[in-house]
């Protein structure tokens, strides 16, 4: 009889401690999979945020107390890139007409 009972109670034990690491690994996945969320989250949060200015924004106060300056100069390099654009544009046709 005293077999009997030291078996139930080994079964028993062996059970509250299947148990017992059955929850604990299952709270350790959750909280992994609590903080996976929580990270993606923050990453989504940074993508829609607005982004920290690195400066450059005191460059533009300067520019626009110049006035026209830069204003010229603005125009001056717009020039200058639609004029560079214009002289690809060209190549590219004449490499296509050659081909």
């Amino acid at each position: 009889m005293s077999q009997y009972r030291d078996s139930n109670s080994g079964s028993l034990a062996s059970l509250i401690s299947g148990a017992v690491l059955g929850a604990a690994g299952l709270a350790w996945w959750l909280l992994s999979e609590a903080e996976k969320r929580q990270e993606t989250r923050k990453q989504k949060a940074m993508l829609y945020a607005p982004r920290i200015q690195d400066g450059s924004e005191a460059t533009e106060l300067e520019s626009n107390t110049l006035g026209n300056q830069s204003n010229e100069h603005l125009e001056q390099r717009v020039e200058q890139l639609n004029s560079a654009i214009a002289d690809v544009r060209k190549q590219l046709e004449d490499l296509g007409s050659s081909n």
